[in-house]
């Protein structure tokens, strides 16, 4: 049964994602032919979505390592990306474990009304298994391990819930949400940054979305144009020549461009069945939504979350210069900044002003995380025996150092079992709360 899985998630996302949205279509009363090509619309939009993010991740990288070795960075520990903490979750018997588990599990919480999200990004789930990765390399203890995947994917499920509302009106994506475990944390972080920002003099006032910088700077505001200005200033601080520096300002403003086009055609396969699915779950549970949990990639394409983690990466890189007691050396994820601030932006409105400071604190506490977390990385990648290639220390910023993961190896290494408990029931807390009290609140002051 494992093997069938395994060898199902390892036909990739690109192929999983059209699959499961075709039978998810079916089971909702979708008619098999508008079921299977909105199915295809959606692989086809994601097969675009992947190769603009490779675009970006192929032109970002090569900048960024150059940005490192101009700034003569020494650092023990080494940001080998978000690609490597996946293989590295996937590659025990425990981690292997995540999706099934996790696919069961949501069921059983939509069923009893514990959760309105289903997650069909099924990939991503190497989140949970990274945790009970970390939590078994830390106790030994595989029960443990099980525990920290039964709590690590209630607790995206109920922030799912949460997030749903959110990504409607900021991404105008109807029953869409993002259970994903690189981009909840943002969501989180910027809360009390914001409510801060909203009682400072000055700040409150300043209105830095995309369309008022496009209105106020007129075509330097214009996102093609900003896209080119941030290329073309990282190719200077990665010491490119003039054909370097041109090349990198010029997939940058592609990017800018291409990607919000390839989400608009996901977002077209994923449309009817979305209505679909609210369809069905208004006949058989009255009053009830339900979301469908999505790849955050979907939202990476917005102009003010483009524009800000684009202008985050040589400031991470600078971070890691001149923190005291920082060891990561950060490479692997930068291209992956997009995905742990699009959910600030969406809390922030779309301030990229906003976004960019709170995201610098943000990033500096990751590059703290991520030294403190690096050992139990390390003997996780032993365990998977994933090639170190010579490195003695390894860390990934789209996991390694989010204050999630902080939370739960921090609790557990000081309270045992105590501290998953702990976690669990706060969650479920949580989920009751959003999903049995606060509906029936709604309701008596509607």
């Amino acid at each position: 049964m494992l093997d069938a899985l395994q060898w199902f998630v390892d036909l990739g996302a690109t192929v999983v994602l059209p699959i499961l949205i075709f039978i998810f279509g079916l089971a909702l009363g979708t008619k098999p032919g508008k079921a299977f090509s909105a199915a295809l619309t959606v692989g086809v939009g994601f097969v675009g979505l992947n190769l603009v993010i490779d675009l970006l991740t192929n032109s970002l990288g090569p900048a960024a390592q150059a940005m490192v070795e101009r700034f003569g960075l020494n650092l023990t520990t080494i940001d080998v990306g978000w690609p490597a903490a996946a293989a590295i979750s996937y590659g025990t018997i425990l981690g292997s474990l995540a999706i099934p588990i996790a696919v069961a599990l949501n069921v059983i919480l939509i069923v009893v009304g514990l959760t309105k999200t289903l997650n069909v990004d099924v990939w991503n789930l190497w989140h949970a298994a990274f945790i009970a990765s970390l939590v078994y390399a830390l106790t030994n203890n595989f029960a443990m391990g099980i525990a920290a995947t039964v709590i690590y994917t209630m607790m995206i499920l109920v922030f799912g819930d949460i997030l749903g509302p959110v990504i409607n009106k900021f991404y105008s994506f109807p029953n869409i949400t993002f259970p994903h475990g690189t981009a909840i944390p943002g969501f989180i972080i910027a809360l009390p940054f914001n409510w801060l920002f909203d009682r400072i003099p000055g700040i409150k006032n300043w209105k830095a979305d995309p369309e008022t910088i496009q209105e106020k700077f007129g075509v330097f505001g214009d996102s093609t144009v900003m896209g080119f200005i941030i290329g073309l200033a990282m190719g200077i601080l990665a010491g490119y020549d003039v054909a370097g520096i041109g090349q990198l300002a010029i997939q940058t403003s592609a990017v800018m461009v291409i990607m919000p086009r390839m989400v608009s055609l996901l977002m077209e396969g994923l449309t009817p069945i979305s209505e679909a699915a609210n369809t069905f779950v208004q006949k058989r549970f009255p009053g009830r939504e339900l979301y469908i949990g999505m790849d955050a990639a979907l939202s990476v394409g917005h102009p003010a979350v483009l524009s800000s983690s684009l202008i985050l990466v040589p400031i991470t890189i600078f971070l890691a210069v001149i923190l005291p007691g920082n060891t990561t050396l950060p490479f692997g994820d930068l291209a992956t900044i997009p995905f742990l601030v699009c959910l600030m932006a969406a809390v922030f409105n779309g301030n990229i002003i906003r976004t960019i400071i709170a995201g610098t604190m943000y990033m500096a506490s990751i590059l703290y995380i991520t030294s403190w977390v690096a050992p139990l990385v390390t003997s996780a990648a032993k365990a998977a025996s994933f090639d170190l290639q010579g490195q003695a220390s390894i860390t990934a910023l789209a996991e390694g150092g989010l204050w999630t993961t902080w939370m739960y190896v921090g609790l557990t290494k000081l309270f045992s079992w105590g501290g998953l408990i702990a976690i669990g029931i706060v969650i479920l807390a949580l989920m009751i709360y959003v999903n049995k009290v606060l509906p029936k609140k709604q309701s008596q002051n509607a």
